[in-house]
């Protein structure tokens, strides 16, 4: 090959070779990944030996996979990667049935109920204090109400609130 043939060639292979170089200060966005069903603590104590596979349905969602060849098994798979870190966390939590399709025995990543959840009642709100009007606060006046603006007032007789 020619050296005036040549150069072109080697130019063109220097620049290709120049755009797959990322300077490591440049850093590109990536996203969170989740794939999958997500399974909460308050979800796997709600499962009782004996349930139907609609009643664990109710409960977990529709499972990720359910093998032909197991058909008395069903699998829920999570996954999930930090875009930034690209850590990856993953969990997987299965559901056996008996021959009549009434729940059996589960096992995975999620732990199952304790008989104290089973038996003892949780109280799932809790009391915020937002204090109370004494001492100064109870012997000042509210400030009056005030009228809605030009404005509001066409907005609310258009529909818009």
């Amino acid at each position: 090959m020619p050296p005036s043939r040549l150069l072109p060639v080697a130019a063109f292979c220097t620049f290709l070779a120049a755009c797959t170089y990322k300077p490591s200060f440049i850093n590109e966005y990536k996203i969170d990944v989740q794939q999958g069903n997500v399974l909460t603590q308050e979800m796997v104590a709600q499962l009782k030996p004996g349930q139907t596979r609609d009643q664990v349905r109710f409960l977990l969602g529709t499972p990720m996979v359910t093998d032909i060849f197991h058909q008395q098994r069903w699998d829920y798979l999570y996954r999930y990667q930090n875009g930034q870190t690209g850590k990856v966390e993953s969990r997987k939590f299965t559901v056996f049935f008996d021959v009549d399709g009434r729940l059996e025995r589960v096992g995975g990543d999620v732990d199952t109920a304790t008989v104290e959840d089973l038996t003892v009642p949780q109280m799932k709100t809790r009391l915020v204090d937002l204090g109370s009007l004494s001492g100064e606060d109870a012997e000042k006046p509210l400030p009056p109400r005030q009228e809605p603006s030009y404005y509001q007032k066409l907005m609310d007789m258009m529909g818009f609130k």
